[in-house]
């Protein structure tokens, strides 16, 4: 459905892969999250709904989306999801997208959009415009996550402890290094969330290495190793402006000897030292309303400080 100044149409598997991707490329708050390849290896999990809207003959946003009975979702198998618009899309476009879509629901009975928009980490530009509209138009506010991030150009300095874990780890000539050893990591990690926090993984070990083989540059795994032995390590997804830590663990062996510091350490000041951000994603449950104040603070001895991951709830009945 559209409206007299943006056309909407549904995103058509196959046929539309190429153009959505391209578009995803060049925006200014998308990730390779909002990839087909990457939204797509758990698409039977959902009723896909995704959105192409164009102005003037143009395409000027995406709505990555999926259906579930009367409520619209931006999205449910993502992290974060909402509207992503190109560089050139200014505010006067998106209220006018915000104001094609709720017509585009009424018309199809839907009565609900649960939103989650991008946090500004990861824009290349500022958009946040898609967030005005919605409060205006009634969307509320019905959820809040605690995230962490370090502003790796103005990051703060690490507390005496990191510290001291790193000098620990290099005295005890621990190496650094980017592995392709998933499975290890694996081992490391299933113990560490079983173990500490009664917990699993949200991907499997199948689906990140299916996930590597189509994002081989933005899925990266980096270790500490004492000699052969790998320590513990952090899986970087790599999100253009930000990079985001998805998984960290450390073994026995590797929190004794400092090893995830040095980790850290090295992505920060060497291999990732020319982005904006450096995430270590919420540190919240129950719908964001409980903090666990150990993992947060484990965070902010690296540097990092607080970031809100939002969800907005559009009523539209």
């Amino acid at each position: 459905m559209s409206t007299p100044n943006v056309q909407i149409r549904r995103f058509e598997h196959g046929a539309d892969d190429a153009t959505w991707n391209a578009f995803v490329a060049g925006a200014s708050n998308a990730t390779f999250l909002h990839d087909r390849r990457f939204m797509d290896y758990h698409r039977n999990r959902f009723e896909d709904h995704s959105m192409l809207f164009e102005a003037d003959g143009k395409l000027v946003a995406l709505l990555p989306a999926n259906l579930s009975g009367k409520t619209l979702n931006s999205h449910g198998g993502l992290t974060y999801g909402g509207l992503l618009v190109a560089p050139n899309t200014k505010a006067s476009t998106v209220l006018d997208v915000i104001e094609a879509l709720e017509h585009d629901m009424r018309t199809r009975g839907i009565e609900q959009l649960i939103y989650k928009p991008s946090p500004h980490i990861f824009h290349a530009q500022p958009a946040e415009a898609d967030i005005y509209a919605l409060v205006t138009s009634g969307a509320q506010l019905v959820r809040s996550d605690l995230g962490s991030a370090i502003p790796v150009p103005r990051r703060l300095p690490m507390s005496g402890g990191r510290k001291d874990g790193i000098r620990k780890a290099r005295r005890a000539g621990i190496s650094v290094s980017e592995s392709k050893d998933l499975a290890s990591f694996w081992d490391i990690l299933t113990e560490v969330l079983d173990t500490r926090h009664g917990a699993t993984a949200t991907h499997s070990l199948d689906e990140i290495i299916l996930l590597q083989s189509s994002f081989p540059d933005q899925i990266r795994l980096f270790a500490g190793f004492n000699g052969e032995q790998m320590l513990g390590g952090a899986l970087i997804f790599d999100c253009g402006t930000a990079v985001h830590t998805q998984y960290m663990a450390n073994s026995l062996a590797g929190r004794d000897l400092g090893a995830l510091d040095l980790v850290i350490e090295t992505l920060l000041s060497d291999v990732y030292a020319d982005r904006d951000w450096f995430s270590f994603g919420i540190s919240t449950t129950d719908r964001g309303r409980t903090v666990n104040h150990g993992l947060a603070r484990q965070k902010e001895m690296f540097g990092a400080r607080s970031i809100a991951f939002q969800q907005y709830e559009w009523d539209i009945r």
